[in-house]
């Protein structure tokens, strides 16, 4: 065999294959792997090899995140972002400062705040007014499912008492029915239908502030979660296009159109020229997205019974289902028969429900395909249904960085979900023991993007070092998954949902040089120091696009 271009040696190797085997060495050429072993490998290097010595530290698949936003995620960067904040003041503060900082801007736009820091998770117009009186400004909070607007916005979209709340959303009111300035789910479209559309340079160069700060956590490829217009920064498809055109899309990318809930079926050929549009480099649109429910915080989340009053009483609300089930029957067979992937948001176990239920109607209609629909988030599953992700041949789309106590969790969820559901949280170790396929992502830029982080949490049910937010103990702790099976499901579970998985997702011959070198074995250490492991250096085909300062 000719000498490589690449090795790597002296460490181990995580292959993440069908058995899991290490290695301790891999060999690299013309982007893919060609030798994966120990010792012998060595004789692969030449004059012109460069060889990268492991020096204990774990090479592994590069990762694959399977729910993502990565454009939406660099505009937050590009704007102010409020991610790194935790309490209204320094949210406030932060915001003053953007908007001192950007006199000439029309509109005052960011996100990232969490809920847990504002009392029943609503804040209001009254303090945003504090800190932008003049100009309307709108902030997304970290789930995407609920705004924080000022009274310019307010006044300016033709909000006030006597407007009535949308089909899928909700105004937050004072006592007095006076929009308060936090606007839930499809509220939000009153006032972000309003904002200027960024135009096609803006979304590009969101779309590689993102990619950079993806890669330099070990991710080399991904499933953008919505492909369409929805929320404050419009359609990331075209952005894609011109990535792939300019030969600076280095990641390889599935996108997910989004499935208007405000149409119905009549919508279908949109998406399929969409489909054939959407395609160019490592960029293809073939997956749909369908959003079925909000999230619990906000009590939209679509439960099978009613959600609590925080005291233990039922109220009259179990939240929505965006789409109602009788479309979602019909809509999924009809994509699954023209070959898409149908990615599902659902939170609630009534739209958890509700997407298996589709599945099995597709089943029923065309018979058992390979389109690989899977159901992302997957927060309350009723013990009913654990089974029916492996019968169905559904996989679960685990956000397991939300798997912790936390103040979201201790103040805004548990008391209005009561028992037994909110036992039934993030149930990655049935599902595990039930056979499902599991893949993960992160929802970025709903919360941080590093699988290691998130890894952590799936071991431990614990916040990672650094993601803390006070001292809790285990969440639900025999919902826990080994961490081999967590890499795996990051690695080459999320390739398999990608259909990316003849090429990446392993460390095997013949596969693309998708590869992320850690900063140690993770395997060696406690497992309440999983989160502390860093990703030194990124490769996509052998190509290295990411090295930290100390790599």
């Amino acid at each position: 065999m000719p000498h490589a271009d690449l090795v790597f040696t002296g460490g181990p190797v995580f292959t993440a294959n069908t058995v899991r085997s290490r290695a301790s060495a891999v060999a690299v050429s013309g982007g893919r792997i060609v030798a994966v072993g120990g010792d012998e490998v060595n004789a692969l290097v030449g004059p012109a090899t460069e060889l990268v010595d492991l020096r204990g530290r774990m090479l592994i698949p590069g990762f694959q995140d399977a729910h993502v936003h990565p454009v939406w995620g660099g505009l937050d960067l590009l704007r102010c972002d409020l991610s790194p904040f935790a309490t209204s003041s320094e949210y406030l503060e932060a915001i003053g400062g953007f908007a001192a900082a950007h006199p000439d801007d029309d509109w005052i736009l960011g996100g990232g705040w969490q809920m847990s820091a504002f009392p029943g998770g609503t804040p209001t117009a009254q303090a945003l007014d504090s800190v932008v009186p003049d100009r309307p400004a709108f902030f997304p909070n970290r789930d995407g499912h609920g705004a924080w607007v000022n009274s310019a916005a307010l006044r300016l979209a033709g909000i006030d008492r006597d407007t009535p709340d949308p089909a899928d959303g909700r105004i937050e009111r004072d006592a007095d029915g006076r929009p308060s300035g936090t606007l839930h789910e499809g509220a939000m479209g009153l006032v972000n239908r309003l904002l200027p559309e960024e135009p096609l340079e803006r979304l590009t160069e969101a779309l590689l502030v993102g990619q950079r700060y993806l890669h330099s956590y070990g991710i080399t490829a991904w499933q953008d979660a919505i492909v369409g217009s929805y929320g404050d920064a419009g359609d990331p498809g075209p952005a894609y296009l011109a990535a792939a055109a300019a030969g600076t899309l280095t990641a390889r990318v599935v996108g997910a159109i989004w499935w208007d809930r405000t149409a119905g079926l009549e919508q279908i050929p949109s998406i399929l020229e969409r489909r054939e549009r959407y395609r160019g480099g490592r960029f293809a649109a073939t997956s749909v997205k369908v959003m079925q429910d909000g999230v619990a915080e906000n009590f939209t989340a679509s439960m099978l019974e009613p959600y609590c009053d925080g005291h233990g009483h039922f109220t009259e609300n179990s939240g929505i289902s965006f789409v109602p089930p009788e479309i979602l029957n019909e809509a999924v067979p009809l994509l699954d028969a023209e070959g898409f992937q149908v990615h599902f948001h659902a939170i609630g176990d009534r739209a958890v429900r509700e997407c298996l239920d589709a599945v099995e109607h597709a089943i029923g209609r065309n018979g058992r395909g390979d389109n690989r629909h899977h159901i992302a988030h997957i927060q309350v599953v009723h013990p009913e249904d654990i089974a029916r992700f492996r019968e169905l041949g559904v996989a679960a789309n685990m956000q397991s960085l939300w798997a912790t106590l936390e103040p979201q969790m201790i103040d805004l969820t548990l008391p209005f979900l009561g028992e037994p559901r909110s036992a039934w949280q993030y149930p990655f170790g049935d599902l595990l023991r039930a056979g499902a396929v599991l893949a993960a992502g992160s929802d970025w830029s709903v919360s941080t993007p590093n699988p290691m982080a998130a890894i952590h949490t799936a071991v431990n049910r614990t916040a990672a070092p650094g993601y803390e937010e006070g001292d809790y103990e285990a969440f639900l702790p025999e919902q826990s998954i080994d961490l081999a099976t967590s890499l795996a499901a990051y690695t080459a579970g999320s390739a398999w949902v990608n259909h990316l998985d003849a090429d990446t997702g392993t460390i095997e011959v013949g596969k693309f040089a998708d590869l992320a070198l850690l900063d140690r074995d993770p395997f060696d250490r406690p497992a309440e120091e999983i989160g502390a492991t860093r990703v030194l250096q990124t490769f996509v085909e052998g190509r290295r696009v990411y090295a930290a300062a100390d790599a």
